[in-house]
């Protein structure tokens, strides 16, 4: 039987915590004593963020860089975690990203595949080596970074879409898979978010970058690491299963009011 009781401070894994929303889940959660694995690509900012953590808020915290694209690296950091690491109690697939504004016959397959490989495998590779121990003590909690991407569909974004698409998908079936276990399965769904993730869609073109959220408010990362910490701290027998943020000025993919 669930526990009407509000959960216990778990290990919290976070993918993708070098920025945006990440970063300030890492944020909000050292802040309330939770103790962290943290993983990214860029080693420098993982670490300088761990050493922060520990000393801003007296947390334990574990950077380990890796690529969620590769399977076999993600095991190997995994499968050998100290013992005090190992009980990971809460798994934020956060790691994701755009590649590219364009229509399907003029798109980049290399674009395509750095999307399918972070955003799908990314997802399936994590949740394939963690949900296990979750498993076998009946206990845990996954949260997928969706999208509004993965509700609606806009033009030139088909296949990040799609991977989005996919991760509602995903959602769905781990959740029926897991919940004989007592594991529980959510997804946050955020709209306009000002990050990194326009500037890394467009290869580093700030001014194109910052064009995307001119004339209105976007949502800030901690607005959606605000929604992960209530997600992931209601009592034993409630799991928020969805959940879509979006900006005020925001009605869907494709209508943003502007100024």
């Amino acid at each position: 039987m669930q526990s009407k009781v509000k959960p216990s401070k778990s290990i919290v894994l976070i993918t993708g915590a070098t920025s945006g929303i990440g970063r300030a889940t890492a944020m909000r959660l050292a802040k309330d004593g939770y103790r962290l694995i943290i993983t990214g690509r860029r080693t420098v900012i993982l670490k300088k963020l761990a050493d922060y953590l520990e000393s801003k808020y007296k947390t334990d915290c574990l950077a380990i860089p890796v690529d969620v694209r590769d399977y076999s690296a993600l095991k190997n950091a995994f499968f050998e975690l100290p013992d005090q690491w190992k009980s990971i109690g809460i798994l934020v697939n956060n790691a994701g990203l755009a590649a590219g504004l364009d229509t399907v016959q003029e798109g980049s397959v290399d674009d395509w595949n750095q999307m399918i490989d972070t955003n799908i495998k990314g997802i399936l590779y994590m949740t394939k080596i963690i949900a296990p121990g979750m498993i076998e003590r009946k206990k845990g909690h996954i949260i997928n970074i969706g999208s509004i991407a993965g509700k609606e569909v806009y033009p030139k974004g088909a296949v990040y879409c799609a991977t989005k698409n996919a991760v509602e998908a995903l959602t769905l079936g781990m959740r029926q898979d897991f919940v004989p276990y007592g594991v529980k399965v959510s997804s946050v769904c955020p709209g306009a978010v000002e990050t990194e993730f326009s500037l890394v869609r467009f290869k580093g073109d700030q001014e194109r970058a910052d064009k995307v959220y001119n004339g209105f408010v976007p949502l800030d990362p901690e607005d959606i690491a605000d929604v992960i910490h209530f997600v992931i701290t209601r009592p034993g027998h409630v799991n928020i299963q969805d959940v879509l943020i979006m900006p005020t000025a925001q009605a869907s993919a494709t209508i943003i009011h502007r100024q």
